[in-house]
């Protein structure tokens, strides 16, 4: 079980030691192993990703990273969302070459049974207090689409996308995609 606040606080410069063959995300100071997602989640990441990327680079909007990207949030907390947007105002969040240094435009997270209340919960949480813009959460068994915009220190619901419907992204105006595209 994920506790809140560890006895022992696991910093960035520990994260950078673990063993690069195995996921972690440090949150809230604590170490977590992240198993490899399943095939149907790594189908609708492809899916996705590729049209987010189609759409960001015609436009010249910034950059598109699939997992595993680090996204170094605090000295204490780092993730690795499934997909993340950084627009070329935030460009400055990427120099250092390595790893997203701060909160991107955007974060996609593709719900899996091992993670999904971690997104729902603690990450969702940490991606408000770091101001990520917008959060996605993409549930393969329920296929749907949940976007949240950052409101005044919560995600407040845009909408939420089933299957048939076309979804959008207040922060990338003009993207749209049928849910049907990627489930």
């Amino acid at each position: 079980m994920l506790s809140p606040n560890p006895a022992v606080k696991f910093t960035y410069e520990d994260y950078q030691h673990t063993p690069e063959d195995k996921r972690y995300e440090l949150l809230d100071g604590e170490l977590i192993m992240v198993p490899a997602p399943n095939l149907e989640h790594q189908r609708i990441g492809i899916r996705l990703g590729a049209l987010l990327h189609g759409f960001v680079q015609e436009r010249g909007l910034g950059e598109v990273f699939p997992a595993p990207c680090d996204v170094v949030l605090s000295n204490t907390d780092v993730v690795q969302p499934d997909l993340l947007f950084v627009s070329n105002e935030r460009a400055h969040l990427l120099l250092g070459g390595d790893n997203v240094r701060g909160a991107p435009d955007l974060v996609v997270e593709i719900l899996s049974p091992s993670t999904a209340g971690q997104d729902r919960t603690l990450k969702r949480a940490l991606y408000v207090k770091h101001g990520v813009k917008e959060y996605w959460l993409v549930d393969p068994d329920a296929r749907t689409v949940t976007v949240l915009r950052l409101g005044e220190g919560v995600f407040e619901v845009e909408d939420i996308y089933g299957e048939g419907q076309t979804m959008t992204s207040p922060t990338l105006t003009g993207f749209s995609v049928g849910l049907n595209e990627i489930f």
